[in-house]
């Protein structure tokens, strides 16, 4: 890939590098000088120019801010544009890698690495943004870009977790392939994931947190589903979810991130059976974490939780999490657990749930993204895959992921060498073998059969007896003495063992040295579950440990039975034999495609934008390999080119070829250099290309093009060779005229278009009326689609509003008719969702049983819609909401009170709570009635709106009596209290008072010269109470 790319144009990167440092490292002088690596790199970050290529790599510097350069404008400015023509970018690697699939109908893939925070998802995120937008598009194809587009947050959800180093680190390697049909749209995809950290679910460090689908669930599911799990909405309540007492984020929006999540799920076509069996794992393990042992007297576990959590019976939860069952031959054997073993099993179980259900859900996903059409594919693989890691303490998860890079490392030399030896031989030219690390001999010191790391740490974990972390150690001490990459405190000199605590051991990797403490790798590496955890799931009722597609596998070993959550049962696999297999397998699949890089620099640690670290980026740039990697490209010549395009561009430089060249490209290439003095060692004839050795030779050509291209355009040459056709000024004057012809020709096209359309727009306002035809069509069109967009910003909010609808144009009519009832059915169809069934049962029925027939106004009432509340918390006084808060508020409607005594109105708040109804006046609560002492609620049957509370009161000095109140909303306030009693209501202990009802003309209320309260419906007289 490296040959065809690199004869694209680089004209952007030889003329910008004084300005912003050299685009492509390759083209650096001292190219083996890390120092000159870093100021070039600096430079171009100082800039805001976080991009820079060597070759085909694209090496990125994450700026942490934005720089608004990922716009569909700029991928529309890279889409089809040869490689180097433009400023490196990730759109231009991401579009060539495309341009070639679909040129030369082979498989490639992008290979992004780099640590934790370096922008290796955001990079691999703006790929698959660019394929979106480039690809054909279609009804079906959009679901599969879809898809594929939101497969990243649920991955992220369920894979992704805050560090110390990143807030949304990936603890798992992806590798994505994206199929495209030879018309390069894409139309499928499959996803395989590598080497979860599953114990993240368990423990988290100060400072972190446990995967994101943990608090999304908590903060941002629906209070019916949380209650359905058992959960509460505080994610203090989870042990496993605050060890690293950082639960919130201000970074993170756990509830957005919700939201997107159920909508990824809905359109990756996850069923509503899925979903809910999918969170019932994930509430699950919360639960499971909750659970706790104490010791008893004799020092064995003993369950101190509510086994209800887990939907288990208390007896078999405390049996499989406190005891081990042993078989031995026909009998069955509880071997009790200590607390600590108890809290190893729990947390292993915790551990392989999370670890299958994530398993499950690449599955789940890959069934949405295959493509059943049979036809021949072309592939590009995305590979988002953790970079070399180098911590304080590395321990299991480090090997396997820097054994991972040392793999792509040896993978990496042998396909680059492979393409540069191939093209060299297509070209002819003397292959010069060139000088690099093999690390070879690393892999093997890991990978071999019987004697690598990984040999030996499973026949430790296997093997009879007590096997430990040391002795696992000592075992790599004996097997691996004298080997020049392995060195331990006990192996290691005396100068070297200062450096290295009694249970390390170092490897030298190709990237440098790292020390890992073999502190559990036992462990790690077995991931082992008891066998009677099985008996406990199978008693689960909320889906706790029954997840599908699981197999089991038993082994006894010395008594130490035990479970391995495994996909097939063919062989006991640890998890670094499976890494090691996923590994060769995804080395097969990279090994028949074109690789392409991309690598990641983080610029400092605290995530700061403008600001570069030098020894944090040499770091990474020694352990990504980079320099290595320029080395390797730089070995033997550093620039490529076909005749054509060489001597198109050069030719002004010598007279015999400018300004047309009679014989054949490489003919004139060869007088072109010689004219120009280039000495035989720096470059190379081949048979379709110039190869050219140094930076140095080609910036020297480039610039005396420069200077040349001001000369062509000012003065006519001296020799008759290179004579011009044009007197000295006229080459400006005729480079003007055919600017200023072309700019009057796109106007006077621009201006013929105008006046066609206006034209066509007034005869078919002039035949507005007539049946469709040719004249009117596209003006009846534009009626269509201005009355509709008018439409779109001016529709009914709410199902009640009868008299907001734009008058439609006669051609408009009858659709406007159809739309509008659509509209009124949406309304109503969102008005309906919004209440909850028992809403809709209970309230309708209750309040129809209560009203209908016996009270006058009630069929007015029915089209009101029914509400939670009618006065915001935000309404109510501060002080107020702070008193009756914690009684937990009901229902609160704006009321008016009538005085007992003269009947006087007065405006108030009527507020019921758990346990009281409460007239509140601003910040005063006025008046306080217990539901215990409220004997009987009472309405007229007229079409009036007044309520009367009848409160008992046995102390006679308090000046407590029942309460007359109007409000409009009357019907469901009564509702909400579920009471009728008589209209006769007490004025205080003693006393008594009356209201009468009456029907008249107009409505109104008013004290009777009888001392009764006077209220006037106006309806037809029925009687008076």
């Amino acid at each position: 890939m490296y040959s065809c790319t690199h004869c694209a144009d680089m004209e952007g990167s030889l003329t910008a590098r004084d300005r912003v440092g050299i685009q492509d490292f390759v083209l650096l002088d001292a190219y083996t000088s890390e120092t000159a690596f870093m100021d070039n790199l600096r430079k171009r970050f100082n800039e805001n120019l976080i991009y820079t290529y060597i070759g085909t790599l694209l090496v990125s510097v994450n700026p942490y801010k934005e720089l608004g350069i990922y716009t569909k404008k700029q991928m529309d400015i890279y889409m089809g544009v040869n490689f180097f023509e433009l400023p490196p970018h990730i759109f231009a690697l991401a579009d060539n890698v495309y341009r070639t699939m679909i040129s030369e109908t082979n498989n490639h893939f992008i290979l992004i690495s780099g640590e934790s925070g370096a922008g290796k998802t955001e990079a691999s995120k703006k790929v698959l943004q660019f394929y979106a937008v480039c690809c054909p598009s279609t009804r079906l194809l959009d679901n599969v870009r879809d898809r594929l587009l939101l497969s990243n947050p649920v991955l992220e959800a369920f894979g992704n977790a805050k560090t110390l180093k990143n807030d949304n680190s990936s603890q798992f390697g992806k590798y994505m392939d994206i199929q495209f049909d030879h018309q390069g749209a894409a139309v499928g995809g499959h996803i395989l994931s590598y080497l979860l950290e599953k114990s993240r679910v368990v423990h988290q460090n100060h400072g972190e947190r446990n995967f994101h689908i943990f608090y999304q669930l908590v903060e941002g599911g629906e209070d019916e589903l949380l209650r359905w799990l058992g959960l509460e909405r505080n994610c203090q309540k989870y042990r496993y979810l605050i060890q690293g007492e950082c639960a919130k984020v201000s970074s993170i929006n756990d509830k957005s991130d919700w939201k997107t999540v159920q909508k990824a799920l809905t359109i990756i076509e996850f069923s509503e059976k899925d979903i809910e069996h999918l969170f019932a794992i994930i509430a699950s393990v919360l639960h499971l974490g909750n659970v706790h042992f104490e010791a008893s007297a004799h020092g064995y576990a003993t369950l101190n939780s509510s086994a209800e959590l887990l939907g288990i019976p208390s007896n078999i939860l405390q049996e499989g999490l406190t005891h081990r069952k042993i078989e031995a031959k026909a009998e069955e054997v509880l071997s009790p657990f200590t607390a600590e073993h108890a809290k190893y099993a729990r947390d292993a179980l915790a551990k392989a749930i999370y670890g299958r259900t994530f398993t499950w859900l690449v599955n789940k996903i890959n069934e949405s993204l295959v493509n059943k059409d049979s036809t021949r594919k072309t592939v590009i693989g995305l590979l988002d895959i953790y970079g070399f890691e180098v911590f304080d303490v590395n321990s299991f998860e480090q090997f396997c992921i820097n054994f991972c890079n040392e793999k792509l490392q040896q993978l990496f030399i042998q396909l680059t060498l492979k393409s540069e030896q191939e093209e060299y031989e297509m070209e002819g030219i003397e292959w010069e073998p060139v000088p690099y690390f093999n690390n070879k001999i690393i892999c093997d010191l890991v990978e071999e059969k019987h004697r690598g790391i990984i040999s030996i740490l499973d026949e430790e974990c296997l093997r009879p007896g007590e096997a430990t972390d040391f002795t696992f150690l000592e075992k790599l001490e004996e097997k691996m003495c004298g080997h020049p990459h392995f060195v331990t405190h006990k192996l290691a000199d005396q100068k070297t063992r200062k450096t290295l605590e009694r249970g390390d051991f170092r490897l030298l990797h190709y990237a440098g040295e790292v020390t890992y403490s073999v502190v559990g790798f036992i462990d790690k590496n077995n991931d082992l579950l008891y066998r009677n955890i099985k008996e406990v799931r199978g008693f689960a009722t909320v889906c706790i440990l029954s997840w599908p597609d699981i197999t089991e596998k038993i082994i006894d070993i010395n008594s130490k039975i035990v479970c391995y959550c495994l996909r097939s049962c063919d062989s006991l696999r640890t998890v670094a034999t499976q890494f090691k297999s996923s590994l060769a397998g995804l080395t097969e699949i990279l090994m028949t495609k074109d690789p392409w890089y991309v690598r990641c620099l983080k610029p400092n640690h605290c995530k700061q934008p403008d600001r570069f670290d030098d020894v944090m980026v040499r770091h990474q740039v020694k352990y990504l390999g980079l320099m290595e990697h320029l080395r390797v490209r730089r070995a033997g010549f550093a620039y490529r080119r076909r005749y054509e395009i060489f001597l198109k561009r050069y030719k002004a430089l010598c007279p015999d070829t400018w300004p047309h060249w009679k014989g054949t490209p490489a003919e004139g290439v060869q007088r072109l250099i010689k004219h120009l003095g280039y000495k035989p060692d720096e470059y190379k004839m081949g048979r379709t290309k110039i190869f050219i050795r140094h930076p140095r030779t080609l910036f020297a050509t480039e610039d005396a093009f420069e200077i040349c291209k001001h000369e062509l355009g000012k003065a006519p040459a001296t020799s008759d060779k290179r004579r011009l056709p044009f007197p000295e000024g006229v080459v400006m004057i005729l480079i003007e005229t055919c600017w200023r012809g072309l700019q009057a020709r796109r106007e006077r096209e621009r201006r013929a278009w105008a006046v066609k359309v206006i034209k066509k727009f007034i005869k078919g306002f002039m035949n507005r009326n007539q049946p469709v035809s040719m004249d009117n069509s596209d003006y009846l069109a534009f009626v269509r689609q201005s009355y509709l967009t008018r439409l779109k910003d001016n529709l009914p909010k709410s199902v009640l509003d009868k008299t907001i609808w734009l008058t439609p144009p006669p051609i408009m009519q009858e659709a406007s008719v159809l739309l509008r009832k659509l509209h009124t059915r949406l309304l109503v169809r969102k008005y309906v969702r919004g209440i909850s069934a028992q809403q809709k049962l209970q309230i309708k029925a209750l309040t129809s049983d209560i009203f209908k027939g016996r009270k006058e106004n009630y069929p007015q009432s029915v089209c009101q819609p029914f509400a939670d509340t009618r006065i915001s918390e935000q309404d109510i006084n501060i002080k107020v909401l702070q008193l009756i808060c914690p009684e937990g508020i009901k229902y609160s409607v704006p009321v008016i009170k009538y005085d007992r005594n003269g009947f006087r109105p007065r405006f108030r708040q009527l507020i019921f709570t758990q346990a009281a109804a409460y007239l509140v006046e601003e910040a005063k609560i006025k008046q306080r009635v217990n539901y215990s002492s409220l004997k009987g609620v009472s309405v007229s049957d007229l079409s009036d709106n007044f309520l009367i509370l009848h409160v008992t009161c046995d102390d006679t000095k308090q000046k407590v009596g029942d309460c007359l109140l109007y409000l409009t909303r009357m019907h469901y306030t009564y509702t909400e209290l579920l009471s009728f009693c008589s209209v006769r209501f007490d004025i205080q202990p003693g006393k008594e008072g009356f209201v009468d009802f009456k029907s008249s003309s107009e409505s109104m209320v008013y004290r009777a010269k009888n001392g009764h309260l006077m209220v006037v419906s106006p309806h037809n007289p029925m009687h008076t109470t």
